[in-house]
Protein backbone atom coordinates (compact mmCIF):
# COMPACT_ATOMS: atom_id res chain seq x y z
CA UNK A 1 0.00 0.00 0.00
CA UNK A 2 2.85 2.28 1.04
CA UNK A 3 4.52 1.78 -2.46
CA UNK A 4 1.39 2.39 -4.45
CA UNK A 5 0.74 5.89 -2.31
CA UNK A 6 4.04 6.89 -3.08
CA UNK A 7 4.04 6.04 -6.58
CA UNK A 8 0.51 7.48 -7.18
CA UNK A 9 1.75 11.06 -5.34
CA UNK A 10 5.19 11.56 -7.57
CA UNK A 11 3.04 11.07 -10.89
CA UNK A 12 -0.01 13.81 -9.15
CA UNK A 13 2.92 15.71 -8.62
CA UNK A 14 5.07 15.29 -11.83
CA UNK A 15 1.24 16.22 -13.31
CA UNK A 16 1.62 19.12 -11.60
CA UNK A 17 4.40 20.83 -12.67
CA UNK A 18 3.77 19.56 -16.06
CA UNK A 19 0.31 21.86 -16.01
CA UNK A 20 2.62 24.80 -14.22
CA UNK A 21 5.22 24.06 -16.87
CA UNK A 22 2.45 24.93 -19.91
CA UNK A 23 0.77 27.87 -17.96
CA UNK A 24 3.71 29.46 -16.99
CA UNK A 25 5.44 30.50 -20.04
CA UNK A 26 5.65 34.22 -21.26
CA UNK A 27 4.10 35.09 -17.69
CA UNK A 28 4.40 38.91 -16.86
CA UNK A 29 3.51 41.02 -13.76
CA UNK A 30 -0.07 40.24 -14.68
CA UNK A 31 -0.52 36.43 -15.19
CA UNK A 32 -0.05 36.26 -11.98
CA UNK A 33 -2.60 38.52 -10.41
CA UNK A 34 -5.68 38.10 -13.22
CA UNK A 35 -3.79 35.35 -15.73
CA UNK A 36 -4.38 38.07 -17.84
CA UNK A 37 -8.42 37.72 -17.90
CA UNK A 38 -8.41 35.18 -20.34
CA UNK A 39 -8.96 32.05 -18.54
CA UNK A 40 -11.76 29.95 -19.78
CA UNK A 41 -14.95 30.29 -17.45
CA UNK A 42 -15.88 26.37 -18.11
CA UNK A 43 -12.29 25.73 -16.10
CA UNK A 44 -12.89 27.77 -13.98
CA UNK A 45 -16.35 26.53 -12.94
CA UNK A 46 -15.51 23.08 -12.70
CA UNK A 47 -11.57 24.23 -10.77
CA UNK A 48 -13.74 26.26 -8.47
CA UNK A 49 -15.66 22.88 -6.78
CA UNK A 50 -11.54 21.43 -5.25
CA UNK A 51 -11.25 25.01 -4.29
CA UNK A 52 -14.88 25.25 -2.28
CA UNK A 53 -14.63 21.90 -0.63
CA UNK A 54 -11.39 21.42 1.29
CA UNK A 55 -10.10 18.65 2.81
CA UNK A 56 -11.94 19.44 5.90
CA UNK A 57 -15.16 19.61 4.28
CA UNK A 58 -14.02 16.19 2.26
CA UNK A 59 -14.26 14.21 6.05
CA UNK A 60 -16.80 16.62 7.58
CA UNK A 61 -20.16 16.27 5.77
CA UNK A 62 -20.36 12.58 4.96
CA UNK A 63 -19.26 12.02 8.63
CA UNK A 64 -21.75 14.90 10.52
CA UNK A 65 -24.60 13.16 9.36
CA UNK A 66 -24.26 10.67 11.81
CA UNK A 67 -25.29 13.75 14.03
CA UNK A 68 -26.81 16.14 12.46
CA UNK A 69 -28.90 13.95 9.41
CA UNK A 70 -29.36 15.58 5.83
CA UNK A 71 -29.73 18.87 7.13
CA UNK A 72 -26.71 20.59 5.61
CA UNK A 73 -28.82 20.66 2.69
CA UNK A 74 -29.88 23.76 4.01
CA UNK A 75 -26.99 25.21 3.98
CA UNK A 76 -26.36 24.04 0.48
CA UNK A 77 -29.96 25.70 -0.57
CA UNK A 78 -28.77 28.80 0.97
CA UNK A 79 -25.24 28.52 -0.99
CA UNK A 80 -27.61 28.60 -4.15
CA UNK A 81 -29.36 32.09 -3.12
CA UNK A 82 -25.61 33.38 -2.34
CA UNK A 83 -24.16 32.57 -5.46
CA UNK A 84 -27.07 34.87 -7.14
CA UNK A 85 -25.94 37.84 -5.17
CA UNK A 86 -22.68 37.34 -6.42
CA UNK A 87 -23.19 36.86 -10.19
CA UNK A 88 -25.71 39.80 -10.40
CA UNK A 89 -24.68 42.02 -7.86
CA UNK A 90 -20.71 41.70 -6.64
CA UNK A 91 -19.64 40.30 -9.99
CA UNK A 92 -20.64 43.46 -12.18
CA UNK A 93 -19.54 45.72 -9.29
CA UNK A 94 -15.98 43.81 -9.70
CA UNK A 95 -15.54 44.00 -13.55
CA UNK A 96 -16.84 48.01 -14.14
CA UNK A 97 -14.08 49.25 -11.68
CA UNK A 98 -11.82 47.00 -12.93
CA UNK A 99 -10.08 46.13 -9.71
CA UNK A 100 -6.89 43.47 -9.37
CA UNK A 101 -8.20 42.81 -5.73
CA UNK A 102 -11.50 43.12 -4.58
CA UNK A 103 -10.73 45.32 -1.60
CA UNK A 104 -9.87 48.45 -3.66
CA UNK A 105 -13.58 49.21 -3.80
CA UNK A 106 -13.94 49.74 0.05
CA UNK A 107 -10.56 52.35 -0.44
CA UNK A 108 -12.21 53.92 -3.21
CA UNK A 109 -15.90 54.04 -1.64
CA UNK A 110 -15.30 54.39 2.28
CA UNK A 111 -11.69 55.38 2.46
CA UNK A 112 -8.01 54.32 2.58
CA UNK A 113 -8.73 53.29 6.62
CA UNK A 114 -11.66 50.56 5.24
CA UNK A 115 -9.67 49.39 2.25
CA UNK A 116 -6.19 48.02 4.76
CA UNK A 117 -8.80 47.00 7.59
CA UNK A 118 -11.10 44.93 5.17
CA UNK A 119 -7.48 43.48 3.37
CA UNK A 120 -5.59 43.17 7.04
CA UNK A 121 -9.49 40.98 8.17
CA UNK A 122 -9.27 38.57 4.94
CA UNK A 123 -5.26 37.97 5.17
CA UNK A 124 -5.77 37.21 9.13
CA UNK A 125 -8.78 34.72 8.49
CA UNK A 126 -7.37 33.49 5.01
CA UNK A 127 -4.09 32.61 6.68
CA UNK A 128 -5.09 30.96 10.02
CA UNK A 129 -8.73 29.03 8.19
CA UNK A 130 -6.59 27.91 5.56
CA UNK A 131 -3.34 26.73 6.68
CA UNK A 132 -5.89 25.23 9.33
CA UNK A 133 -7.95 22.85 6.81
CA UNK A 134 -4.08 21.72 5.32
CA UNK A 135 -3.11 21.04 8.95
CA UNK A 136 -6.16 18.59 9.07
CA UNK A 137 -5.47 17.01 5.61
CA UNK A 138 -1.75 16.68 6.57
CA UNK A 139 -3.22 15.48 10.61
CA UNK A 140 -5.13 12.38 9.19
CA UNK A 141 -2.30 11.42 6.23
CA UNK A 142 0.26 11.32 9.17
CA UNK A 143 -1.69 8.94 11.28
CA UNK A 144 -3.17 6.54 8.46
CA UNK A 145 0.19 6.61 6.21
CA UNK A 146 3.16 9.00 6.88
CA UNK A 147 3.40 7.69 10.44
CA UNK A 148 3.88 3.98 8.95
CA UNK A 149 7.35 5.54 7.05
CA UNK A 150 8.44 6.90 10.37
CA UNK A 151 8.37 10.20 8.51
CA UNK A 152 7.78 12.73 11.30
CA UNK A 153 5.08 15.45 10.61
CA UNK A 154 7.22 18.45 9.98
CA UNK A 155 8.61 16.54 7.26
CA UNK A 156 5.04 15.70 5.49
CA UNK A 157 4.50 19.50 6.14
CA UNK A 158 7.59 21.05 4.55
CA UNK A 159 7.24 18.61 1.42
CA UNK A 160 3.33 19.51 0.52
CA UNK A 161 3.62 23.34 1.45
CA UNK A 162 6.65 23.25 -0.82
CA UNK A 163 5.33 21.43 -3.67
CA UNK A 164 2.19 23.92 -3.04
CA UNK A 165 5.00 27.11 -3.58
CA UNK A 166 7.16 25.51 -6.59
CA UNK A 167 3.93 24.92 -8.94
CA UNK A 168 2.56 28.41 -8.05
CA UNK A 169 5.49 30.81 -7.95
CA UNK A 170 5.73 32.01 -11.33
CA UNK A 171 2.16 31.30 -12.82
CA UNK A 172 0.06 32.08 -9.62
CA UNK A 173 -3.76 32.63 -10.71
CA UNK A 174 -3.64 31.25 -14.20
CA UNK A 175 -1.52 28.17 -13.17
CA UNK A 176 -3.99 27.97 -9.68
CA UNK A 177 -7.06 28.09 -12.70
CA UNK A 178 -5.79 24.81 -14.42
CA UNK A 179 -4.58 22.77 -11.49
CA UNK A 180 -7.36 22.94 -10.09
CA UNK A 181 -9.04 21.44 -12.61
CA UNK A 182 -6.99 18.57 -12.26
CA UNK A 183 -7.21 18.38 -8.59
CA UNK A 184 -11.20 18.75 -8.80
CA UNK A 185 -11.51 15.73 -11.03
CA UNK A 186 -9.15 13.80 -8.33
CA UNK A 187 -11.36 14.88 -5.85
CA UNK A 188 -14.77 13.58 -7.81
CA UNK A 189 -13.41 10.67 -9.03
CA UNK A 190 -12.32 10.02 -5.06
CA UNK A 191 -16.44 10.48 -4.32
CA UNK A 192 -17.86 8.35 -6.62
CA UNK A 193 -15.34 5.37 -6.62
CA UNK A 194 -15.80 5.27 -3.14
CA UNK A 195 -19.66 5.13 -3.60
CA UNK A 196 -19.18 2.47 -6.16
CA UNK A 197 -16.97 0.70 -3.97
CA UNK A 198 -19.35 0.75 -0.86
CA UNK A 199 -22.30 -0.36 -2.96
CA UNK A 200 -20.31 -3.43 -4.27
CA UNK A 201 -19.86 -4.41 -0.65
CA UNK A 202 -23.14 -4.09 0.84
CA UNK A 203 -24.73 -5.54 -2.48
CA UNK A 204 -28.04 -4.20 -2.20
CA UNK A 205 -30.41 -2.50 -4.14
CA UNK A 206 -30.36 1.26 -3.73
CA UNK A 207 -33.74 1.46 -2.60
CA UNK A 208 -33.17 -0.80 -0.04
CA UNK A 209 -30.18 0.88 1.42
CA UNK A 210 -32.11 4.20 1.23
CA UNK A 211 -34.18 2.44 3.68
CA UNK A 212 -31.97 1.05 6.07
CA UNK A 213 -30.36 5.24 6.19
CA UNK A 214 -33.69 5.37 8.58
CA UNK A 215 -31.57 3.85 11.52
CA UNK A 216 -28.31 4.20 11.49
CA UNK A 217 -28.15 8.32 12.99
CA UNK A 218 -27.17 8.98 16.02
CA UNK A 219 -28.90 6.86 18.69
CA UNK A 220 -30.97 5.29 16.00
CA UNK A 221 -32.75 8.12 14.19
CA UNK A 222 -33.13 8.77 10.48
CA UNK A 223 -30.51 10.37 8.80
CA UNK A 224 -32.24 11.19 5.73
CA UNK A 225 -34.09 14.16 7.94
CA UNK A 226 -32.86 17.34 6.15
CA UNK A 227 -35.67 19.57 7.90
CA UNK A 228 -34.92 20.46 11.37
CA UNK A 229 -37.83 22.68 13.42
CA UNK A 230 -36.31 23.09 16.49
CA UNK A 231 -35.89 27.06 16.45
CA UNK A 232 -33.63 26.80 19.23
CA UNK A 233 -31.16 24.60 17.25
CA UNK A 234 -28.13 25.49 15.30
CA UNK A 235 -29.19 23.14 12.73
CA UNK A 236 -32.60 24.69 12.05
CA UNK A 237 -33.67 24.83 8.49
CA UNK A 238 -33.84 28.67 8.06
CA UNK A 239 -30.99 29.08 10.01
CA UNK A 240 -28.90 26.71 7.90
CA UNK A 241 -30.47 28.56 4.45
CA UNK A 242 -30.10 32.24 5.56
CA UNK A 243 -26.77 31.43 7.09
CA UNK A 244 -25.10 29.45 4.01
CA UNK A 245 -26.35 32.55 1.95
CA UNK A 246 -24.66 35.01 3.60
CA UNK A 247 -21.28 32.84 4.37
CA UNK A 248 -20.85 32.15 0.21
CA UNK A 249 -21.38 36.04 -0.02
CA UNK A 250 -18.97 36.92 2.82
CA UNK A 251 -16.33 33.99 2.20
CA UNK A 252 -16.83 33.46 -1.42
CA UNK A 253 -18.47 36.76 -2.76
CA UNK A 254 -16.14 39.15 -0.64
CA UNK A 255 -13.44 36.66 -0.34
CA UNK A 256 -9.70 37.59 -2.54
CA UNK A 257 -9.50 33.71 -2.95
CA UNK A 258 -12.40 33.23 -4.83
CA UNK A 259 -13.20 36.33 -6.74
CA UNK A 260 -9.72 35.84 -7.94
CA UNK A 261 -10.60 33.03 -10.33
CA UNK A 262 -13.79 34.49 -11.34
CA UNK A 263 -11.78 37.88 -12.45
CA UNK A 264 -9.80 36.10 -14.47
CA UNK A 265 -12.32 35.33 -16.71
CA UNK A 266 -12.54 36.78 -20.45
CA UNK A 267 -15.66 38.72 -19.29
CA UNK A 268 -18.60 39.70 -17.13
CA UNK A 269 -20.62 37.57 -19.15
CA UNK A 270 -18.08 35.01 -19.24
CA UNK A 271 -17.31 34.82 -15.11
CA UNK A 272 -21.23 35.12 -14.38
CA UNK A 273 -21.61 31.70 -16.56
CA UNK A 274 -18.70 30.30 -14.46
CA UNK A 275 -20.73 31.24 -11.22
CA UNK A 276 -23.73 29.25 -12.45
CA UNK A 277 -22.62 26.57 -13.68
CA UNK A 278 -20.43 26.18 -10.93
CA UNK A 279 -23.24 26.29 -8.06
CA UNK A 280 -25.00 23.45 -10.00
CA UNK A 281 -21.73 21.26 -9.98
CA UNK A 282 -21.54 22.01 -5.97
CA UNK A 283 -25.03 21.28 -5.39
CA UNK A 284 -24.86 17.97 -7.06
CA UNK A 285 -21.33 17.40 -5.20
CA UNK A 286 -22.66 17.96 -1.70
CA UNK A 287 -25.50 16.01 -2.01
CA UNK A 288 -23.36 13.05 -3.26
CA UNK A 289 -21.21 13.65 -0.39
CA UNK A 290 -24.40 14.03 1.82
CA UNK A 291 -25.53 10.41 -0.02
CA UNK A 292 -21.73 8.85 0.79
CA UNK A 293 -22.74 10.16 4.60
CA UNK A 294 -25.66 7.29 4.64
CA UNK A 295 -23.78 4.68 2.98
CA UNK A 296 -20.84 4.71 5.53
CA UNK A 297 -23.32 4.55 8.57
CA UNK A 298 -25.44 1.82 6.69
CA UNK A 299 -21.77 -0.25 5.58
CA UNK A 300 -20.57 0.28 9.11
CA UNK A 301 -24.14 -0.97 10.87
CA UNK A 302 -23.43 -3.90 8.78
CA UNK A 303 -20.09 -5.13 9.18
CA UNK A 304 -20.49 -3.96 13.06
CA UNK A 305 -18.56 -0.67 13.43
CA UNK A 306 -19.36 1.34 16.02
CA UNK A 307 -19.06 5.02 14.79
CA UNK A 308 -19.89 6.54 18.31
CA UNK A 309 -16.10 5.83 19.30
CA UNK A 310 -15.14 8.00 16.03
CA UNK A 311 -15.39 11.81 16.07
CA UNK A 312 -17.23 12.37 13.09
CA UNK A 313 -14.26 13.66 11.08
CA UNK A 314 -12.52 10.41 11.47
CA UNK A 315 -16.17 8.32 10.38
CA UNK A 316 -14.88 8.67 6.85
CA UNK A 317 -11.55 8.09 6.68
CA UNK A 318 -11.17 5.45 9.09
CA UNK A 319 -13.84 3.50 7.41
CA UNK A 320 -11.68 3.94 3.93
CA UNK A 321 -8.15 3.14 5.15
CA UNK A 322 -9.41 0.22 7.66
CA UNK A 323 -12.47 -1.77 6.01
CA UNK A 324 -12.36 -0.56 1.66
CA UNK A 325 -9.61 -2.36 1.14
CA UNK A 326 -6.43 -1.09 -0.72
CA UNK A 327 -8.40 0.83 -3.17
CA UNK A 328 -10.54 2.38 -0.82
CA UNK A 329 -7.82 4.01 1.22
CA UNK A 330 -5.98 4.95 -2.22
CA UNK A 331 -8.48 7.10 -3.58
CA UNK A 332 -9.79 8.34 -0.12
CA UNK A 333 -6.06 9.98 0.40
CA UNK A 334 -5.59 11.14 -3.18
CA UNK A 335 -8.97 13.12 -2.72
CA UNK A 336 -8.07 14.13 0.10
CA UNK A 337 -4.42 15.82 -0.97
CA UNK A 338 -6.73 17.19 -4.06
CA UNK A 339 -9.00 18.62 -1.67
CA UNK A 340 -6.10 20.02 0.89
CA UNK A 341 -4.03 21.17 -2.57
CA UNK A 342 -6.80 23.20 -4.15
CA UNK A 343 -7.87 25.22 -1.19
CA UNK A 344 -4.13 26.12 -0.07
CA UNK A 345 -2.76 27.01 -3.92
CA UNK A 346 -5.55 29.86 -4.13
CA UNK A 347 -4.64 30.97 -0.70
CA UNK A 348 -0.70 31.64 -1.32
CA UNK A 349 -1.81 33.60 -4.73
CA UNK A 350 -4.80 35.44 -2.71
CA UNK A 351 -2.97 36.58 -0.08
CA UNK A 352 0.16 37.80 -2.00
CA UNK A 353 -2.70 39.64 -4.34
CA UNK A 354 -3.83 41.42 -1.01
CA UNK A 355 -0.63 42.27 0.36
CA UNK A 356 1.12 43.76 -2.58
CA UNK A 357 -2.10 45.57 -4.08
CA UNK A 358 -4.05 46.53 -0.58
CA UNK A 359 -0.86 46.73 1.40
CA UNK A 360 2.14 47.42 -0.38
CA UNK A 361 0.65 49.59 -2.97
CA UNK A 362 3.30 47.75 -5.25
CA UNK A 363 2.37 49.95 -8.76
CA UNK A 364 2.38 53.23 -6.99
CA UNK A 365 5.64 52.33 -4.55
CA UNK A 366 7.33 50.42 -7.64
CA UNK A 367 6.75 51.41 -10.61
CA UNK A 368 9.29 49.30 -12.90
CA UNK A 369 7.25 46.19 -13.99
CA UNK A 370 10.58 44.09 -13.07
CA UNK A 371 10.79 45.46 -9.71
CA UNK A 372 7.18 44.99 -8.75
CA UNK A 373 7.99 40.92 -10.17
CA UNK A 374 10.67 40.52 -7.81
CA UNK A 375 8.38 42.27 -4.19
CA UNK A 376 5.78 40.25 -5.70
CA UNK A 377 7.89 36.70 -5.22
CA UNK A 378 9.37 37.79 -2.25
CA UNK A 379 5.83 38.50 -0.67
CA UNK A 380 5.00 34.53 -1.82
CA UNK A 381 7.98 33.20 -0.44
CA UNK A 382 7.19 35.08 2.86
CA UNK A 383 3.72 33.89 2.50
CA UNK A 384 4.36 29.85 2.20
CA UNK A 385 6.93 30.39 5.45
CA UNK A 386 3.96 32.17 7.14
CA UNK A 387 1.46 29.11 6.08
CA UNK A 388 4.27 26.66 6.84
CA UNK A 389 4.42 28.50 10.52
CA UNK A 390 0.98 28.28 11.41
CA UNK A 391 1.14 24.63 10.75
CA UNK A 392 3.97 23.45 12.66
CA UNK A 393 3.20 25.80 15.57
CA UNK A 394 -0.84 24.02 15.16
CA UNK A 395 1.33 20.59 15.25
CA UNK A 396 3.32 21.08 17.74
CA UNK A 397 0.13 22.29 20.31
CA UNK A 398 -2.53 20.26 19.20
CA UNK A 399 -5.81 19.36 20.90
CA UNK A 400 -8.92 20.41 19.90
CA UNK A 401 -9.64 23.74 21.93
CA UNK A 402 -6.82 25.56 19.81
CA UNK A 403 -8.42 24.40 16.79
CA UNK A 404 -11.48 25.55 17.41
CA UNK A 405 -10.03 28.59 18.53
CA UNK A 406 -8.43 29.23 15.57
CA UNK A 407 -11.31 27.89 13.20
CA UNK A 408 -13.30 30.29 15.58
CA UNK A 409 -10.92 33.64 14.73
CA UNK A 410 -11.15 32.90 10.64
CA UNK A 411 -15.01 32.51 10.77
CA UNK A 412 -15.19 35.65 13.02
CA UNK A 413 -13.36 38.02 10.89
CA UNK A 414 -15.78 37.90 7.47
CA UNK A 415 -18.20 39.68 9.47
CA UNK A 416 -16.49 43.39 9.55
CA UNK A 417 -15.72 42.92 5.63
CA UNK A 418 -19.77 41.79 5.08
CA UNK A 419 -20.45 45.02 6.84
CA UNK A 420 -17.60 47.59 5.18
CA UNK A 421 -19.05 46.16 2.00
CA UNK A 422 -22.83 46.39 2.61
CA UNK A 423 -22.52 49.99 3.90
CA UNK A 424 -20.49 50.87 0.90
CA UNK A 425 -22.47 49.33 -1.87
CA UNK A 426 -26.23 49.95 -0.02
CA UNK A 427 -25.91 53.63 1.21
CA UNK A 428 -24.65 56.88 0.02
CA UNK A 429 -23.36 58.32 3.32
CA UNK A 430 -19.30 59.08 3.90
CA UNK A 431 -17.53 58.74 6.91
CA UNK A 432 -15.60 62.14 8.14
CA UNK A 433 -11.93 62.19 7.62
CA UNK A 434 -11.50 62.51 11.32
CA UNK A 435 -13.82 59.84 12.59
CA UNK A 436 -12.27 57.34 9.75
CA UNK A 437 -9.86 55.91 12.49
CA UNK A 438 -12.92 54.17 14.17
CA UNK A 439 -13.10 51.82 11.48
CA UNK A 440 -10.69 49.30 12.44
CA UNK A 441 -11.64 49.95 16.27
CA UNK A 442 -15.12 48.74 15.14
CA UNK A 443 -14.19 46.15 13.09
CA UNK A 444 -12.50 44.52 15.67
CA UNK A 445 -15.20 45.16 18.33
CA UNK A 446 -18.37 43.67 17.24
CA UNK A 447 -16.64 40.28 16.44
CA UNK A 448 -15.95 40.18 20.06
CA UNK A 449 -19.57 41.45 20.86
CA UNK A 450 -21.02 38.84 19.18
CA UNK A 451 -18.93 36.41 20.33
CA UNK A 452 -19.83 36.98 24.40
CA UNK A 453 -23.66 36.97 22.63
CA UNK A 454 -23.23 33.62 21.36
CA UNK A 455 -21.19 32.22 24.66
CA UNK A 456 -24.41 33.35 26.44
CA UNK A 457 -26.85 33.00 24.13
CA UNK A 458 -29.29 30.16 25.69
CA UNK A 459 -29.44 31.43 29.09
CA UNK A 460 -30.12 34.97 27.51
CA UNK A 461 -32.21 34.32 24.41
CA UNK A 462 -34.35 31.31 26.20
CA UNK A 463 -32.22 28.50 25.03
CA UNK A 464 -31.72 29.95 21.54
CA UNK A 465 -28.35 29.03 19.99
CA UNK A 466 -26.39 30.44 17.22
CA UNK A 467 -25.24 28.89 13.87
CA UNK A 468 -24.46 30.30 10.74
CA UNK A 469 -26.67 33.44 11.15
CA UNK A 470 -23.93 34.67 13.81
CA UNK A 471 -21.81 35.78 10.52
CA UNK A 472 -25.52 37.82 9.88
CA UNK A 473 -25.74 39.70 13.43
CA UNK A 474 -21.69 40.26 12.92
CA UNK A 475 -21.82 42.39 9.65
CA UNK A 476 -24.78 43.86 10.76
CA UNK A 477 -23.96 45.21 13.71
CA UNK A 478 -20.65 46.67 12.24
CA UNK A 479 -23.40 48.21 9.66
CA UNK A 480 -24.99 49.85 12.08
CA UNK A 481 -22.30 51.41 13.88
CA UNK A 482 -20.70 52.96 10.46
CA UNK A 483 -24.56 54.35 9.97
CA UNK A 484 -23.82 56.19 13.13
CA UNK A 485 -20.07 57.66 13.00
CA UNK A 486 -20.91 58.30 9.63
CA UNK A 487 -23.14 61.31 7.64
CA UNK A 488 -24.94 62.19 4.90
CA UNK A 489 -22.97 63.58 1.77
CA UNK A 490 -22.77 67.50 1.04
CA UNK A 491 -25.09 67.78 -1.91
CA UNK A 492 -23.59 70.08 -4.84
CA UNK A 493 -25.57 72.53 -6.70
Amino acid sequence: MQAFIFTFFTLYVVMLFVITGITSRKADKMTYFTGNRKSPWFVVAYGMIGSSLSGVTFMSVPGDVYTTQFTYLGVVFGYVLGYVVIGLVLLPLYYRLNVTSIYEYLGRRVGEEAHKTGALFFFLSRLLGSALRMYLVIFVLQIFVFDGWNIPVWVTATVMIAVILLYTFRGGIKTVVWTDMLQTTFLISALVITIAVIFKNLGSPIGDIWQQMATVGKDGTDCRLVLNTDWRNNSYFLKQVFGGMFITIAMTGLDQDMMQKNLSCKSLSESQKNMFTFTVILVLVNILFLFLGGLLLVFAQKNGIDVSQFPTDRIYPEIAFNHLGRLGALVFVFGLISAGFSSADGTFTALTTTVCYDILDIEKRFPEEKRQIWVRRIVHLVISVLFLGVILVVANHHNDALIRIIFMVASYTYGPILGLFCFGMFTDRVIPEKRRVLVPVVALAMPVMCYFLSSNSATLLNGYRFGYELLILNGLMIFLTLMLISKKPIQVN
